[in-house]
């Protein structure tokens, strides 16, 4: 139990844990429905698109939060223009948004007579958020989860059939729309924790674990969930005990238990399956 307490009685290690597993379980949801419609890619494009609005902010000296989220919104609608206005292909649109805006906000870093902050957005500085961090980070993870947890259905509906959920009259563009804001927030949300260039693994791992762990969504939701959360407890922990970089410890963390589920899932994992094979061949 010591090995629990003793980091917790210090405030920053308060506020790092709180907001890590805060983080890593909203990211957890989201990338559930990420992973099911194949937009993995677009979260990275998003996590990586924000990295100018956070410089402009910087410079301005308005909230970094702010500048992420309109640039995040920026790439959304970008690569939807696009989509509509060009033959291209989404992951193409996506490649050219993503990489054109990551590169303006490393030019517009290199611009700037101090980066030390702006570094802390590249990788995360999760022992050094405050409480008002904590209060921003919770509010952000709160309105993504509430909508996300009431607008379920439809969300999944179009995850796995959008044909039929247009057919039935669900708002298929709204609800696109809706989810690609809530990308956004999650991403603005990610950064203090992971950084612009670990987020996309917090969008990513969880809901690919929960994919081969689960037969159906609502256990893949919450098994997602789960699965950020204990990365984010194991990652700071670990960091606080090995002295590394918090951030870089919570991904590990995702990825190990990936790992024990890509081997060990009852349905789908390697052993699993090869020992079915080896059934089919004896019989």
């Amino acid at each position: 139990m010591d090995y629990l307490i003793q980091p917790l009685e210090y405030a920053f290690m308060q506020n790092a844990l709180a907001v890590a597993v805060i983080t890593a379980t909203v990211c957890g949801m989201l990338s559930a429905w990420l992973v099911l419609m194949g937009w993995s890619l677009m979260g990275e494009a998003v996590a990586h698109s924000v990295l100018p609005g956070v410089v402009l902010a910087f410079i301005l000296g308005i909230p970094f939060g702010v500048g992420a989220l309109v640039f995040g919104l920026l790439a959304v609608a970008l690569i939807g223009g696009l989509g509509q206005t060009t033959a291209l292909k989404r992951d193409t649109a996506i490649g050219v948004v993503f990489t054109s805006l990551f590169a303006l906000g490393l030019v517009l870093i290199s611009t700037v007579t101090t980066s030390t902050h702006l570094q802390h957005i590249l990788f995360g500085n999760v022992l050094g958020t405050s409480r008002a961090d904590l209060y921003q980070v919770a509010a952000l993870a709160a309105l993504t989860a509430t909508v996300l947890l009431i607008k379920r259905r439809d969300f999944t509906l179009v995850a796995f059939d959008r044909t039929y959920a247009l057919s039935i009259g669900l708002p298929v563009g709204a609800l696109t729309w809706t989810l690609l804001v809530l990308l956004a927030l999650t991403t603005v949300t990610a950064l203090q924790t992971l950084g612009v260039i670990l987020v996309v693994a917090a969008l990513v791992i969880p809901g690919a674990t929960g994919f081969l762990l689960a037969r159906s969504f609502g256990p893949m939701l919450g098994l997602s969930a789960g699965v950020g959360a204990v990365a984010a407890v194991v990652g700071v922990y670990t960091s606080y005990y090995w002295d590394i970089s918090t951030g870089g410890a919570i991904v590990l963390a995702a990825s190990s238990q990936f790992l024990l589920a890509y081997l060990f899932s009852p349905r789908r994992g390697l052993l699993a399956r090869g020992v079915r094979r080896l059934k089919r061949r004896r019989a």
